[in-house]
């Protein structure tokens, strides 16, 4: 199966630099070289069809004719060694460490912004900021207790971190069931193997939270608030309860009495101590943020504000996270801990600046222009392989509204081995390791490896055409 294999000059998951096969990865080559294409094929089309009876789907908001549609996968699993992964566990919980310190400080004595490491109008007017959490203390300081760094490889085979998602990122869920499915679909590729684990996820997440619980209470009770059935990560949500063993509820399940929350049961009231979010600031509570939120809890900010409720991530987070922010992540990290970062970000030009813009201006054939606000892979443009029109209608949009973007060089990404159609090819994939933070920081083994499964695609999301791959970490 591998025998016509080729990388093209990427940095290949499997085969490294050159083409000479990682030592990690000689098992798995060996047993996979046991299978026949059609064999192969055949347990990827069992798999897909899977996934699609167990309802393990997302929605695409532009396709509304689709609503439900699973998420391709891959069946050539993602190998990373026990040093990569040390790398990247060690990175990520660095980072969350300086997240956490950062949010806690612009929202106290702002000192990083009285020292001019960070200006302070990217952070106070940042749409995301929320002057409503200025002064307010959170347990063990932790305001990120979820989070989801984007990580790529370069043509050298160099870890880069692409983005922080420390909002309400969402993934975690294809991750255990990606795995389950190669248990059940692939025993024989499995077997024996010294694989990391990922099925304990849930129990670590409703840890992590039961430690961040309001003080006093002992058995602290858990539910996830969802949006409902039409969110594109419903699936998600009814994993990640029944993995937690918590109630899954909407704005309308809950409500606040005396600054205290409660759900609504068949038995009466229960009092809520903690509540894992998957909805936007804006949504959570008309009463004090978004007034025509139908999503949300009326109170639930006031309860917040007390003390009697921890909220999951916590309202605000969205400062750190954006694509601008970003840039001075290497600077945040340097300031509260003096260390450097394990992990780089990809050189950035940040446009809101008078220098780059004009580098970016002059250098769009080259670079890839992103809005700092959005996700999913919406806005962007990708100069390479962008058309003259695209070109001036981005120079366009920059000269109008400069600070909204970002530049960055298109980055040669890693491939690994993807089966499409009878064969092997070499696709590109990136990286989403989660970590959970409670009094400390967890990182689940691996993550979601996205693929950009159109032949010569850079663009790994889901919305975009993106499947995903089982990740191993062999340790």
């Amino acid at each position: 199966m591998l025998r016509g294999y080729k990388s093209d000059g990427h940095f290949c998951e499997w085969f490294g630099r050159r083409g000479h096969a990682q030592p990690h990865t000689e098992l798995v080559r060996e047993r996979l070289g046991r299978l026949n294409p059609e064999e192969l094929q055949q347990r990827a089309r069992d798999s897909e069809r899977e996934l699609y009876n167990l309802g393990i789907t997302f929605t695409v908001y532009s396709q509304s004719n689709v609503i439900d549609r699973i998420l391709p996968f891959d069946v050539i699993p993602r190998l990373l060694s026990a040093s990569d992964w040390a790398t990247i566990e060690s990175g990520a919980r660095q980072r969350v460490r300086a997240i956490n310190l950062f949010l806690h400080d612009i929202y106290h004595d702002a000192r990083i912004l009285k020292d001019g490491v960070v200006p302070r109008d990217l952070v106070l007017g940042n749409a995301n900021y929320q002057p409503v959490m200025e002064g307010f203390d959170l347990p063990h300081g932790t305001y990120v207790h979820i989070c989801g760094t984007d990580l790529i490889r370069d043509e050298k085979g160099k870890f880069l971190v692409l983005e922080d998602n420390g909002r309400t990122p969402s993934g975690v869920s294809y991750v255990v069931e990606n795995r389950h499915l190669m248990l059940r679909a692939f025993p024989d590729l499995v077997e024996g193997l010294p694989i990391a684990p990922v099925s304990d996820y849930g129990w670590r997440l409703q840890n992590a939270l039961a430690e961040v619980a309001p003080a006093g209470a002992s058995d602290p009770h858990i539910v996830l608030l969802s949006p409902g059935v039409f969110n594109s990560a419903y699936f998600e949500h009814v994993f990640l309860a029944r993995e937690m063993g918590v109630p899954l509820v909407e704005g309308r399940d809950l409500f606040v009495e005396n600054d205290r929350v409660f759900m609504r049961t068949t038995r009466g009231p229960v009092r809520v101590d903690v509540i894992y979010r998957r909805i936007d600031d804006a949504f959570l509570d008309p009463e004090t943020l978004n007034p025509k939120s139908l999503l949300g809890v009326p109170g639930l900010m006031r309860a917040y504000r007390r003390g009697y409720v921890t909220l999951a991530n916590a309202v605000g987070t969205g400062v750190a996270d954006d694509k601008a922010a970003y840039a001075y992540m290497p600077r945040i990290i340097r300031y509260y801990l003096d260390e450097d970062p394990i992990l780089d970000n990809v050189e950035t030009h940040v446009c809101r600046e008078a220098e780059g813009l004009a580098y970016t201006l002059a250098h769009l054939e080259d670079l890839v222009v992103k809005p700092v606000g959005e996700s999913g892979g919406y806005g962007i443009t990708v100069g390479p392989l962008a058309s003259k029109k695209q070109i001036a209608q981005c120079c366009a949009t920059l000269k109008k509204d400069p600070s909204n973007y970002i530049s960055q060089p298109m980055i040669n990404l890693s491939v690994c081995p993807t089966l499409i159609g009878n064969a092997i090819e070499a696709r590109r994939v990136d990286l989403r390791p989660f970590a959970v933070t409670g009094r400390d920081t967890w990182v689940l083994p691996g993550g979601l490896t996205r693929v950009a499964l159109p032949k010569g695609s850079i663009v790994v999301n889901s919305s975009q055409g993106g499947g995903s791959k089982d990740t191993w970490v062999l340790q």
